[in-house]
C-alpha cells in the first residue's frame, strides 16, 4: 500500500506541477499571499518546478534512506505551501471553484492529510530516526516497507 500511496502522491504532483506551468497559473497566482514581496507569477512557476522535482523523486526513490528523505522534503514542501492557503482563505481569494470561506475552510483542512500521506507512503519517520541515531542506513532492503509494499 505505500508504494502505491507513493506513485499516487507522485502523479498527484506531477500534474498539479505541470498545472502550475500552464492551464492553471492564474489560479495558483490567486493563492501567492499578497505580504509575499515576490512576483506572483514567480512563485508560481517556482513552485511549480519544485513540484514536479518532487514527483519525479517520489516515482524513482524506491530505497531507503532516499525514499524516506523524498517523503520527508515533500512533507515540508506542503507545509511551506500552508499559507498560500491560508491566505486564500483570509483574503476570500476565489480560485479552484473554491468561492466561498466554507469552501475555502475546508480545503485547509486537506493539508495536513498531504503532509501525512507523503510520510506515511514513504516510510520517512522511521527512516528519519534511524539515521538521527546515527545509522548511515535505514533498515536492510528486506523490510517490507522499503520495497514499497
Amino acid at each position: 500500500m505505500r508504494g502505491v500511496g507513493q506513485v499516487l502522491l507522485g502523479l498527484l504532483l506531477l500534474f498539479t506541477g505541470t498545472a502550475h506551468l500552464s492551464f492553471a497559473r492564474a489560479e495558483f497566482q490567486a493563492q501567492v499571499p499578497s505580504w509575499v514581496p515576490i512576483d506572483e507569477n514567480f512563485v508560481v512557476v517556482a513552485s511549480g518546478v519544485v513540484e514536479l522535482s518532487l514527483a519525479v523523486a517520489l516515482l524513482v526513490a524506491w530505497r531507503q534512506p532516499a525514499r524516506g528523505i523524498v517523503g520527508a522534503v515533500t512533507a515540508a514542501f506542503f507545509v511551506a505551501i500552508l499559507p498560500g492557503n491560508i491566505a486564500q482563505f483570509t483574503e476570500h481569494r476565489d480560485a479552484f471553484g473554491l468561492d466561498t470561506d466554507a469552501a475555502r475552510a475546508i480545503r485547509l483542512l486537506f493539508q495536513p492529510l498531504l503532509v501525512l500521506w507523503a510520510l506515511a507512503a514513504t516510510n520517512a519517520v522511521p527512516t528519519l530516526r534511524r539515521l538521527r541515531a546515527g545509522g548511515t542506513h535505514a533498515a536492510p532492503s528486506s523490510h517490507r516497507e522499503d520495497k514499497g509494499e
